[in-house]
């Protein structure tokens, strides 16, 4: 709560190949998966350990199969998850270095309506036909996309080199060259972007629809290194609903049908894992701290050292969820929160995905999470001031569940609040307030699988009647901000006047830029709900690690 103002055609060499690419060193076929996309249609897809082919045929429902480079995993990686609004296909970092070395390469057929967003680290993306959106972001794979001769796209391609049959206008932009192209009336966006990586862009002719796995299936010639084929078996994806094996056990279909994946199905592997987000800094100087490798890390549970089966470095991408407090007499200042938040999403990687949440007597979801910094910045500046009381924590209680319904699992997550912490239900400040109470929502917090960062905005005058906000619940917000930082393992910024918000925002980005992900099997495995003391030592001089300072075992 706010009180106061305050064209040639050219195709290169390894476009030819690249349809080839996925099967010549696959050593497994993972069975066909059948998953229904939700009523909105959208569908992403996360693979950090491989490559993604994706082509679009005429049935209705999605065609998932992973294959893998190397020997097969004793527990497939393939995580499927559907809920209301996404159809989430992803592969499992691997629980030691052994299965993580593990190459997963998804193959996914798919309807005309998929709304697709598709993600990879180094492995290469390729892409037939044209679904209804398409969105491709990758480290350092290549990407190809095969569209049909007759569409209506809007295409823009932004990579070290872009190849196209289709004629091409470039422009300079902050983050580097973008080519783009029109094809028809330019009503299905395709956003491809490779940091490092090529793009190849060719058309589909009518003749040449047949699918690139099939084809390459049918005329590949099993490498003398391979296991024999009876010695080769599918994948096992675990979960489904067809059966009443325990949790956590492999669901092994008995025929070859596809296997149905329903609405609140998920499919995935390690139940019983506790992951870290680790934030370290130099003693001091409060210098992030990059470049530390698995090995700098111990951490004790309970006094008890734990082995640690993951780790992530710093430089893994972030869901980012931006809760902004719109709530009194922002009238005069919500050009500065636009500006600073506009901030926020240019100071961010480009690999980050972004959410934006405004509030004030409730929640609303300005943008869902997405890489599109276009539309992000043309969500932004639409925002406006919100009538009624101030709810915080209704707020932060929405940011950590339906802000994130549709976030990837493989996927690290930092929610980014700012706020002056004057919830309706303190005393003296106007309002009922929010449902949950502090209490509750300082619980959730400290159960939230992800990283909190709150920056309180002093918006303290002087009280001149018992009507007007009382300095010990200015004061209470101030700390209460403070202390809910803490519970979620980030940091906690204090800004003096809304014009300094910007520079603040810019400064916890990079503090998100310095967090290591860590995960174990904790070796006390009792679900008994009671609460678990973590330590984190890192093995730097002067190096102090922030994250959560345990979990309630339930």
């Amino acid at each position: 709560m706010f009180d106061q103002p305050a064209s040639r055609r050219l195709r290169p060499a390894w476009f030819l190949f690249f349809s080839l690419f996925l099967l010549p060193f696959s050593f497994c076929l993972a069975q066909d998966v059948r998953a229904d996309l939700p009523a909105n249609n959208l569908l992403r897809v996360e693979n950090r350990r491989g490559s993604v082919s994706v082509e679009v045929w005429d049935e209705q429902h999605v065609s998932i199969n992973a294959l893998f480079e190397g020997e097969t995993p004793k527990s497939s990686p393939v995580i499927i998850r559907r809920t209301e609004q996404l159809l989430n296909v992803l592969i499992a970092s691997g629980a030691t270095s052994a299965a993580s070395s593990i190459r997963v390469n998804l193959l996914l057929r798919i309807p005309a309506r998929a709304r697709v967003e598709i993600f990879t680290n180094n492995g290469e993306v390729e892409v037939r036909g044209l679904p209804a959106t398409l969105s491709v972001q990758t480290g350092s794979g290549n990407i190809s996309a095969s569209l049909p001769l007759k569409s209506d796209a809007d295409i823009s391609a932004e990579a070290v080199k872009v190849d196209s049959e289709f004629a091409l206008k470039t422009a300079s932009t902050k983050s580097g060259k973008v080519s783009r192209a029109r094809l028809g009336k330019g009503n299905v966006p395709v956003r491809l972007r490779s940091l490092s990586g090529q793009i190849a862009l060719a058309s589909l002719s009518a003749t040449n629809q047949t699918s690139n796995a099939e084809t390459a299936t049918a005329n590949v010639t099993a490498p003398e290194t391979r296991q024999p084929p009876e010695a080769r078996r599918p994948p096992t994806l675990i979960g489904g609903a067809t059966n009443n094996s325990p949790a956590g056990t492999p669901a092994t279909p008995e025929t070859g049908e596809p296997i149905e994946v329903d609405e609140g199905d998920v499919v995935r592997v390690d139940t019983e894992v506790v992951t870290l987000n680790v934030s370290v800094i130099e003693r001091g100087t409060n210098r992030g701290l990059i470049g530390l490798t698995q090995s700098d890390f111990k951490i004790y549970e309970d006094g008890v050292e734990q082995r640690l089966n993951h780790f992530e470095s710093s430089s893994a991408p972030f869901n980012l969820v931006l809760l902004i407090d719109l709530s009194g007499s922002t009238r005069d200042k919500v050009k500065l929160i636009r500006a600073a938040a506009q901030r926020f999403v240019d100071a961010a990687r480009p690999e980050d995905s972004i959410a934006v949440i405004t509030f004030a007597s409730a929640p609303i979801l300005v943008s869902r999470l997405t890489n599109d910094r276009t539309a992000l910045r043309h969500r932004i500046s639409a925002i406006e001031t919100q009538a009624g009381d101030t709810k915080l924590y209704d707020s932060l209680g929405f940011a950590m569940t339906e802000a994130l319904k549709d976030a990837g699992a493989s996927r690290r997550t930092a929610i980014v609040v700012m706020s002056d912490g004057l919830d309706g239900t303190l005393p003296s400040v106007h309002g009922d307030g929010s449902a949950v109470g502090y209490a509750e929502i300082l619980g959730q917090i400290r159960e939230f699988d992800g990283v909190l960062y709150t920056l309180w905005v002093n918006t303290e005058y002087e009280s001149l009647s018992d009507k007007d906000t009382q300095p010990e619940d200015f004061d209470a917000g101030h700390d209460r901000m403070e202390e809910m930082a803490e519970a979620g393992g980030g940091l906690f910024y204090e800004v003096d006047k809304l014009e300094d918000l910007a520079g603040s925002y810019e400064r916890v980005v990079a503090d998100i830029g310095t967090v290591y992900s860590l995960s174990y099997h904790p070796t006390n495995n009792v679900r008994d709900g009671k609460w678990r003391a973590i330590l984190i030592k890192v093995a730097q001089p002067n190096a102090v690690a922030r994250s959560r300072r345990g979990y309630y075992a339930k």
